[in-house]
């Protein structure tokens, strides 16, 4: 079991639970045991898009669902432990790393062909265990008082010199920043990524968050001058403190650059599940254009990527996004950043 992820379950034990359940509609008791219009999720995705998600799933195809929501580490590492016994029938993850975890482990049912379909294959899983759901990418956030366009860096590497001591923020422990580690390792190596991150440990002193919601918080209240962050973090920020109440800006980095990352978020049946059907029935939903709709308008500003639908929010065109060209198969279990960061002592 993967350090990190292990480091969390433990912290969700001694909370006395691993997940949280939050029921909708009419729900059975679970999945694995309940009836067969009944389905469990677990899922490491905002609550609030999910449990719109699950909802017009419940109406449209009359299927219960019973949603436990938590980080997606602390799920992953519950669903390896829970084994063939586990209740959960689809795992919803915000990062691509978690879902190829389980895979890795051949934890993961094939998803029907027509599915994956629905969403360019370079968001899926590579050998097809899970389908693409939903898209961030990595972008800086700036507070505007602190610091003018001119001023910021154009690559992830310049945050490692010295003239950014003490003014940057990261969320080390969050799942968000592994992607970017794992860019930088495959880019550089590892020697390199470890010396970058030992270098950003130094200059975000005081200000490596628990969380990229408290990172965005901090650069928008002045407390420190940047941060690295995915962009739907500073769109719910400005959402909730309005556009008086902002004093950020995000930017991106140079074209390609290690730090310019594309997170998928996707979903995969587990092998264990005895609702198979159904939960197939779930991915499609979320790919199909009602669910990417539901996403294309909901308050997570995440990027909708199947069934050519686009996102409604005020965001630059997912067309115009230039990232690096950094595979989902690259990415894949997050194993080499999770080490990395492990080394860095920031997990």
């Amino acid at each position: 079991m993967r350090g990190a992820w292990n480091r969390w379950l433990h912290r969700a034990a001694a909370a006395g639970t691993a997940a949280l359940a939050l029921p909708l509609a009419a729900c059975a008791q679970g999945g694995g045991g309940g009836a067969a219009g009944s389905l469990t999720v677990y899922s490491g995705q905002h609550v609030q898009t999910t449990e719109a998600l699950v909802a017009a799933f419940e109406r449209e195809s009359g299927i219960s669902v019973s949603l436990r929501s938590d980080d997606e580490d602390v799920l992953a590492d519950q669903i390896v432990t829970e084994g063939s016994r586990s209740p959960a029938d689809v795992f919803y993850t915000e990062n691509s790393p978690p879902l190829q975890y389980l895979a890795s482990k051949h934890m993961l049912a094939p998803v029907d062909a027509a599915t994956l379909q629905a969403t360019p294959a370079r968001f899926n899983s590579p050998d097809g265990q899970w389908v693409g759901v939903s898209a961030r990418v990595s972008v800086m956030v700036y507070n505007t008082q602190l610091l003018s366009p001119r001023e910021l860096p154009t690559s992830a590497m310049q945050l490692a010199e010295p003239q950014w001591s003490g003014r940057i923020a990261i969320a080390g422990s969050e799942t968000d920043f592994q992607p970017i580690v794992t860019s930088i390792a495959r880019t550089y190596g590892e020697k390199a990524a470890l010396t970058w991150l030992n270098a950003v440990k130094a200059n975000a002193s005081g200000h490596d968050y628990p969380s990229n919601e408290a990172a965005t918080a901090a650069v928008n209240n002045g407390q420190v001058a940047l941060g690295i962050i995915n962009q739907y973090y500073w769109y719910r920020e400005r959402a909730q403190v309005g556009t008086a109440g902002t004093h950020s800006a995000i930017a991106y980095f140079a074209p390609q650059d290690v730090g310019y990352v594309l997170n998928v978020s996707g979903a995969g049946v587990l092998r264990s599940s005895s609702h198979q059907k159904a939960a197939q029935r779930f991915l499609a939903f979320l790919t199909s254009v009602q669910g990417q709709e539901i996403i294309a308008h909901s308050d997570s500003f995440e990027y909708p990527i199947a069934s050519g639908v686009t996102t409604a929010q005020p965001e630059t065109p997912f067309s115009q996004l230039q990232p690096n060209d950094i595979t989902i198969a690259e990415l894949g279990t997050g194993a080499e950043a999770i080490k990395l960061l492990q080394e860095a002592q920031l997990l």
